[in-house]
């Protein structure tokens, strides 16, 4: 009885001692022996580990150990024996190096990118050649693409990246391309593409090629071409059909550039650099490497681009010699091509998709609908439920200014039709051939827009349809629909500076002059005492009775003109100016075309009302987000509602919170604009060009010229360093109809937000009745 139950007690223990004693004697069998001597000084020294090898034959050291002995490159391991550092090191003698910090991560890992592309071109063939290339080359290939010539004329290309080397010759050329390449470019990019202006490249197939090849080979890839000669050993790359080099084969190339300079004669540019290459590195051109085929196609003078269907021209990488007019009709060409086989990969995904999903749990309710797109968004709390407009094909049922109903506007009615348009094409797609579709017309329409995905619709449609017997019917049917997202493009912007000086130009009229005293208050600390670069112009407005009486005691101005100077005495460091503008009206462009006359084409303008204020952010932006022949700011400010509305039982605060209740950004204002004076006078010219010198309307607006009469970028948003008091502003019968209606509309959005106004009715109606 004992014996059992001793017996189920170390049962259930008995694999671990059994484990246990097994490591330890397979340890004890391994243990190496250690002859351990002292020394003097009583420190243990540890000597070499004597294990017996065979002659020709190195034993493997245990992975705890340290050995003393030699590489296998038979290079010296570094004595690993732990020493003592003291904490109170000597000060190192001499001036100290400067420890270089990065600026970005990739530049202290190395990353580089990935493909640079020189256009050999030259100054005959700059304005023709050239640009048909950047057309069809530039914007398609993510990397740098430079247009390297020997001189070109003064004027260039708009929107070109052009370096003159210097030499028109084209054997030297080629050596000046090849430096210009290493000096400047060589640490920033893995791979050289070498380009002549007369080939059309497929940018797609392009970076296809790049991205597949390894970065470290030194690789000469293009078109193989026999040297003059056949003696010469090795090939060279065609020049036409596009020269592909490595940045290693480049550096490994660099310190024999000015041999080659010397030793190689050759007229052609690219039986140069082949020998140059071939005769100092052993490189010699290829067209195939790692499986990737590098294809090209040379172009006949007498054929035609319309007759020419071959193979090889549709597999081809590169198309050679062809005319600016040949170059356009390629690129349409590969590039309904290239779209046509984007659907069809997308349709073979939809399928695949659909096919793998049914493996799922739930089958194919587990792939979101439609294939491809994310699923919906899915809230989290009730807050964040996303709202469904109904819409007709006139009029949306949910308004920004929180009306029962309004128009849609001109986008959103082409929007709305495209979405009825593409939902009878697809159900005429659906019941073809046997019912004829026709006659649409929207019952109910319902969109919302998903973050996550895009647009979705949900429309009932009402149809006319027709069988082929001749029968026909009133069909109604229920579609949904998805415009998805697109892929969000980064739009390159040049960089800018926040020194630039900031010249205010401050319109006031004659009802305005309380107001812009108040505002050369407001303005002093942002513009005196701060230091700020920045210079004050008022453009003074007169009526033609009031413009008689200028400079005269009777100046309508007087007060506002004295209160300047003494501003602009007592701080020498800043500008303060008037221009005075005779106007019959209150025509805001006639005192921008004043001032813009008064300034250099590179000044900086910011554009202000007797309304706003400012401060060292507000210059800031506008130094940062103006951008002299790109972009125009117009910054969107924060209006104070009426104080007796929003504090009708005590004071109202010095400066609004930016709360719902202490007002709200006006997006219909475009009183705040930030822009170049070069640029305001080239939008004003090709406006006065298309009006052909009419009278200006008062409806015209500064936003109004650049939205409409220049290609700048016009950047509008909220900025909640502006804002403005509320004032009541004078709106005069002058002003064209559409300019006196937004002033009208101004006034009563600037008076409080609708559960103010009607609290406000709410007391007096309760006060009336008592």
């Amino acid at each position: 009885m004992r014996t059992a139950m001793l017996v189920s007690v170390v049962r259930p223990i008995g694999p671990i001692l059994v484990g246990v004693s097994l490591g330890f004697t397979l340890s004890l069998l391994s243990v190496t022996w250690v002859h351990e001597n002292c020394d003097s000084d009583g420190v243990r020294a540890t000597e070499e580990m004597l294990v017996f090898q065979p002659d020709g034959l190195k034993g493997a050291r245990k992975p705890s150990s340290i050995s003393t002995g030699t590489t296998d490159n038979g290079n010296t391991e570094e004595d690993l024996r732990p020493r003592i550092v003291s904490y109170n090191q000597p000060a190192p003698q001499g001036p100290q190096k400067k420890v270089f910090r990065a600026k970005y991560a990739s530049v202290e890992l190395g990353i580089r990118e990935r493909l640079f592309v020189a256009i050999l071109t030259s100054k005959t063939s700059l304005s023709t050649q050239a640009i048909a290339v950047n057309r069809t080359l530039r914007h398609h290939v993510e990397g740098h693409v430079v247009f390297l010539t020997g001189s070109h004329g003064p004027k260039l290309p708009h929107g070109m990246p052009v370096f003159a080397h210097g030499e028109e010759h084209s054997g030297p050329a080629i050596f000046q391309v090849l430096r210009y390449l290493l000096e400047r470019h060589a640490a920033d990019y893995d791979w050289f593409y070498l380009l002549w202006d007369d080939t059309y490249v497929q940018p797609d197939r392009l970076k296809a090629l790049v991205s597949h090849l390894s970065m470290d080979r030194w690789l000469y890839m293009g078109q193989p071409e026999e040297f003059i000669g056949a003696e010469a050993p090795g090939r060279y790359c065609r020049g036409g059909a596009g020269i592909l080099l490595s940045r290693a084969l480049l550096l490994r190339l660099q310190p024999y550039l000015e041999p080659c300079r010397t030793h190689v004669a050759s007229a052609r540019p690219d039986e140069w650099l082949g020998r140059c290459i071939v005769d100092y590195t052993g490189i010699s051109c290829v067209e195939q490497h790692e499986g990737l085929q590098y294809n090209s196609f040379e172009m006949e003078e007498s054929a035609v681009l319309n007759a020419v269907e071959r193979v090889d021209l549709q597999k081809a990488l590169t198309v050679h010699p062809v005319s600016p007019e040949q170059m356009y009709r390629l690129h349409r060409s590969f590039t309904q091509r290239e779209l046509q086989d984007t659907y069809q990969q997308i349709q073979d995904l939809q399928v695949e998709m659909k096919r793998v999903s049914c493996c799922a749990v739930d089958g194919n309710r587990s792939a979101a609908w439609p294939v491809g797109v994310p699923p919906p968004f899915w809230p989290r709390s009730r807050f964040e439920v996303l709202r469904w407009e109904y819409f007709s094909e006139e009029e949306l049922f949910s308004c920004a200014d929180g009306a029962p109903k309004c128009q849609l506007s001109e986008a959103d009615r082409q929007d709305v039709a495209d979405v009825i348009q593409e939902a009878v094409r697809e159900l005429s797609e659906k019941y073809a051939p046997a019912v004829v579709l026709s006659a649409p017309r929207l019952v109910n329409g319902y969109r919302r827009f998903d973050p996550t995905r895009g647009m979705e619709y949900t429309l009932d449609l009402q149809l006319h349809a027709q069988t082929e017997s001749g029968r026909s019917r009133a069909l109604t049917r229920r579609v949904h629909m998805v415009r998805p997202l697109s892929q969000v493009e980064i739009i390159p912007m040049p960089s800018v500076t926040e020194g630039t000086r900031v010249h205010l130009l401050l319109p006031v009229s004659h009802t305005e002059r309380g107001a812009a005293l108040r505002f050369l208050e407001r303005c002093g600390p942002v513009m005196f005492e701060a230091g700020e670069n920045a210079a004050l112009t008022l453009l003074l407005l007169y009526d033609p009775d009031e413009a008689k009486r200028v400079g005269g005691t009777a100046d309508i101005f007087a007060e506002l003109k004295a209160k300047a100077a003494v501003a602009e005495r007592g701080h020498p460091n800043v500008e303060v100016s008037w221009v005075s503008v005779r106007t019959e009206g209150p025509g805001l462009l006639r005192a921008l075309d004043a001032a813009s006359r008064k300034h250099a084409a590179d000044a900086l303008l910011l554009l202000v009302t007797v309304d706003t204020v400012l401060n060292g952010d507000v210059l800031n932006r506008c130094r940062v987000n103006a951008i002299a022949g790109w972009q125009v700011f117009f910054p969107v400010h924060f209006q104070a509602f009426d104080p007796r509305v929003t504090h009708p039982h005590g004071p109202p605060p010095t400066a609004p919170d930016l709360v719902r209740e202490a007002g709200h950004f006006d997006r219909h204002a475009f009183g705040e604009a930030c822009f170049y004076n070069g640029d305001y006078v080239a939008s004003r010219a090709r406006q006065s060009a298309e009006s052909h010198g009419d009278e200006l309307s008062e409806d015209v607006d500064a936003y109004d010229v650049f939205l409409r009469n220049s290609h700048l970028h016009v950047f509008r948003g909220v900025e909640p360093a502006l804002w403005q008091a509320h004032r009541r502003c004078a709106c005069e019968p002058q002003l064209g109809d559409g300019a006196l209606q937004r002033c009208l509309q101004g006034n009563l959005r600037g008076l409080g937000s609708q559960s103010q106004l009607a609290m406000l009715l709410f007391d007096q109606e309760q006060t009336s009745t008592t």
